[in-house]
């Protein structure tokens, strides 16, 4: 197979590829480094790149020496425009970039990559390649390789630039070689949210109410970061007035808070807390879980029945009467809330209202399995272990034992 049907079966490969594979960024040919070196025989010198756009995560290079009058068949940018993502280009093979480089001179160079200036021109000085990010070592006519923010260390996220050191292997000629350049931006890269800001977030995150009302909070503050990269770029946050930036995770907060998954999930873990101290007789804190619920609106009538019992081992019966009705209200059949209301009466001292709720269920179930009148006497069994007594209970089972 000649070169010409070569190429033509690259670059069907390329329009295939690019159906099925694209990635959220773009090459950027505006600020593509196209140089032509002269180096003089026997010679080093170091080349910068142009500056490395914001966002830049890989970069694709060609390296070709001509001999004189020769001209470039075809430049990397132009070749680019057929490959969708830098994913089309394997760095080690660099087959992808270079089999369309149809020409090179005689002449062989060796070359280093380097991501500082000062290693650079210690380069161009000693010829040591010891703390190169790339090394060539063996004199080439042409070459091209992908450099990958994940996979090297000659560039940073937002990095400048990087340099290129050149060794002549003619002893006696000058060489030309042109080198070429081109960045892959990445799109949200190129708004600054490096792994180091986006951790910030999350943090900031964290600290808030909301956040802290919930047993993991990772995924709200993972939907807050999205949106907050989603609106601005890093710098554009960056530049809001402090109570911009809170507004704007206040807002967030709730929009994220408002999604079901979330929402459930916080409201999901706040119960099973509330429920987990109640078996410990901690009725404190499963006041503090579950007034968290019912202040964002969120509370069922099981829930107001919880805190009503809590309120009346705590000896707080007027509380448990207010909370205890809130939940009647939401669901007028649940009879242990109105057994728990017959008992916060009691309590508190109107055993004309409390009879009247204690008569009028005595022979129905709670439960399927768990009788009124039963149920009953274990309640007040344990109001007695808390230390509450009352001359009525047993008036009470009297009552509804007939």
């Amino acid at each position: 197979m000649n070169l010409k049907n070569i190429y033509l079966v690259f670059l069907l490969l390329l329009s295939f590829q690019s159906i099925f594979s694209q990635k959220d960024g773009y090459w950027d040919k505006e600020r593509a480094t196209t140089k032509e070196i002269i180096v003089s025989a026997r010679d080093r010198i170091v080349v910068k790149t142009d500056d490395l756009p914001t966002g830049t995560t890989e970069v694709v290079f060609r390296i070709t020496l001509l001999d004189e009058n020769q001209q470039m068949a075809g430049s990397l940018v132009s070749v680019l425009k057929s490959i969708p993502d830098p994913t089309g280009i394997s760095q080690g093979s660099a087959g992808a970039v270079f089999i369309v480089s149809k020409i090179s001179g005689e002449d062989k160079c060796k070359y280093a990559v380097f991501s500082k200036g000062e290693l650079a021109t210690a380069y161009k000085n000693t010829g040591k390649t010891d703390d190169a990010c790339l090394v060539q070592d063996t004199p080439v006519s042409k070459d091209a390789k992908r450099l990958s923010v994940d996979k090297t260390s000659c560039f940073k996220l937002n990095s400048n630039a990087i340099w290129f050191g050149f060794e002549s292997k003619n002893w006696i000629m000058n060489q030309k070689i042109i080198l070429e350049v081109v960045p892959w931006v990445d799109n949200k890269a190129r708004k600054g949210w490096t792994i180091e800001n986006r951790k910030a977030i999350i943090e900031q995150c964290k600290t808030s109410n909301l956040a802290q009302k919930m047993t993991n909070s990772d995924d709200f503050c993972v939907c807050i970061l999205d949106k907050i990269q989603e609106k601005y770029s890093y710098f554009e946050f960056q530049k809001l007035l402090s109570i911009e930036r809170s507004k704007a995770f206040k807002d967030f907060g709730a929009s994220c808070f408002g999604e079901t998954s979330v929402s459930n999930a916080t409201y999901s873990g706040l119960r099973k807390e509330a429920f987990n101290f109640a078996k410990q007789g901690k009725y404190g804190q499963v006041i503090t879980k579950l007034t968290t619920i019912i202040n964002d609106g969120k509370a069922n009538a099981l829930d107001f029945n919880l805190i009503g019992t809590s309120y009346l081992l705590t000896k707080q019966y007027g509380k448990a009467i207010k909370f205890l009705n809130e939940g009647e209200k939401l669901d007028d059949a649940e009879l242990l809330i109105k057994l728990n209301l017959a008992h916060a009466y009691l309590l508190n001292d109107n055993y004309k209202s409390a009879k009247l709720i204690y008569k009028k269920y005595q022979f129905q179930n709670v439960t399927d399995t768990l009788s009124w009148v039963k149920k009953t006497k274990q309640d007040f069994e344990n109001f007695k272990k808390v230390g509450i007594q009352n001359d009525n209970f047993e008036k009470v089972l009297k009552l509804i034992e007939k």
